[in-house]
């Protein structure tokens, strides 16, 4: 996988970011995190940066990632924002060291909190926005607090008329002043570390999908197919970022899967 030469400059994933960057201008932050590309989403525990799957830096490749799960988790442009304001609210949940605040504590839980290996959400509670699938915000109070903020991010929310009378109102209008407190502050945590960058894996793709395939239930994946997609070499996608399309519509932990009983 280090040898595939694909990076997220040039490529969609660039102007996803840019659309990133300027609705985070609109809600006052100057905070930026960092990027790079690893073999999933996610953002490691106190650092400010997130990595994105590599599947999404070439078309190629996502084709290859559809063939071997079944689906493409970012793949359309409208996820990938989703999840990239998600990732975004653990990076500077990282970045201010935020969930030492008690209040903070005290609205989403103990972040100390060990993340299970399954969650059974309540899908009418409305003690928890409605970001991501599978009631995500149920599953942890990290996850809880990252959900909150990705609702409060989104310029097409309108989450004070969407979760009016809710209690989870009350954690977006602590969102909204903790982030007008903290907007235009330098992060106190700058550390950016890359935790499993693509360029330093060293297996191969097809030992990537016997590790990951017994996520799914069932699935067939035919290795002529696969090595047929990725034969050659993988030019890269060039994107006029000035004329991309602006949308406006992790971490996702591979390990737990939502059960709903009743």
């Amino acid at each position: 996988m280090c040898d595939l030469g694909v990076t997220i400059e040039g490529t969609d994933l660039e102007a996803r970011i840019a659309q990133l960057n300027t609705e985070m201008d609109a809600r006052g932050l100057t905070f930026r995190p960092y990027y790079w590309l690893s073999d999933e989403w996610f953002t490691p525990d106190g650092v400010p940066g997130i990595a994105i799957p590599f599947y999404l830096a070439h078309p190629r490749l996502a084709k290859l990632e559809f063939a071997q799960m079944l689906e493409v988790e970012g793949g359309d442009p409208e996820e990938c924002m989703r999840i990239l304001r998600h990732e975004v609210g653990h990076a500077i949940d990282n970045a201010f060291a935020l969930r030492r605040r008690p209040r903070r504590r005290r609205l989403f839980g103990h972040p100390g909190i060990e993340y299970p290996e399954y969650y059974t959400p309540k899908p009418y509670s409305k003690s928890y926005v409605q970001h991501l699938d599978h009631w995500y915000a149920q599953s942890h109070p990290d996850e809880d607090f990252a959900e909150t903020f990705a609702v409060w991010l989104s310029p097409a929310s309108e989450w004070r008329q969407r979760y009016a009378g809710w209690p989870a109102l009350r954690k977006l209008e602590y969102m909204d002043g903790l982030m007008t407190s903290i907007g235009h502050k330098a992060a106190p945590v700058d550390n950016p570390v890359e935790i499993e960058p693509l360029s330093q894996i060293r297996t191969t793709l097809r030992l990537l999908a016997e590790y990951r395939l017994p996520r799914l239930v069932s699935t067939n994946v035919d290795y002529g197919t696969v090595n047929g997609i990725v034969a050659g070499p993988l030019n890269p996608i060039v994107v006029d970022t000035r004329t991309a399309p602006r949308r406006h519509p992790v971490r996702l932990d591979g390990g737990i899967k939502a059960v709903w009983e009743g």
